[in-house]
Parts: C-alpha cells; sequence; structure tokens
C-alpha cells in the first residue's frame, strides 16, 4: 500500500471519485483565509497544468477557479464581466495578436527591452 500527499484545494466531488475508484483519502475543511490561499495556489497550478497541455478542459479549470476567487472577495460573476468589459473597452482586447518589445522615454532617455526570457532595462 503506497500513499501520496497532495496538500492541495480540491474540487467538491473528488474525495467521492477517489473513494469510489477504491482508494482512501484524507480531507480538511479549511477556514476561509486558508482556503483563499489554497485557491490562489490553485490558479497558479490550473495555469500551469494549461502551459502544459493546453486544452478547453484546462482552460475550464481556470474559470472555475477564478469565479470562486471572486465570489471569496465579494464579487459577483456580473462584476467580472463588466470590468472585463471596460477594460477591453479602455485597453482593447488580445484581437490583435500585439506583443511590446521595447519602450523608449525620448524625455529621460531610459529604454526599456524585452531580450530573451528577461527585461532589460538601461539608462
Amino acid at each position: 500500500m503506497s500513499s501520496e500527499y497532495f496538500g492541495k484545494a480540491v474540487r467538491d466531488k473528488i474525495p467521492d471519485i477517489i473513494r469510489d475508484s477504491g482508494s482512501e483519502c484524507s480531507v480538511e475543511v479549511l477556514n476561509e483565509l486558508l482556503f483563499y490561499v489554497a485557491m490562489k495556489k490553485k490558479l497558479q497550478e490550473e495555469v500551469d497544468e494549461y502551459k502544459k497541455t493546453p486544452c478547453l478542459e484546462e482552460l475550464a479549470d481556470i474559470m472555475e477557479v477564478v469565479y470562486k476567487l471572486c465570489e471569496m472577495e465579494g464579487f459577483s460573476i456580473k462584476e467580472l464581466e463588466r470590468v472585463r468589459l471596460k477594460k477591453r473597452e479602455e485597453r482593447g482586447g488580445f484581437d490583435r495578436s500585439l506583443y511590446l518589445k521595447e519602450i523608449v522615454n525620448t524625455q529621460s532617455g531610459i529604454c526599456r527591452c524585452e531580450r530573451s526570457d528577461f527585461i532589460y532595462e538601461s539608462d
């Protein structure tokens, strides 16, 4: 018999699914603050999974976590969508596939440039 430690937030039905498969698991109901921290970690986990395996199911997992975080912060999905649309109107979407490579401030002479996987600033 072997066991694995996970230490992460899971969907409500996951313990039942694990037990129905013939395995056992232990879960803990966290207080609001600890669960909030766990959900922020879960968001990164889901984003990492999407980056590894881009698919609709992983995007849905990200949205489920975002929706729960909104609820925990006292926002509704309607409010989230309103803010998303407002930002889209003010700053645009990602429809044009733009990639910012460089900003040159002609007044200060500071150049902020992207090089490979790091940010380089010179003055």
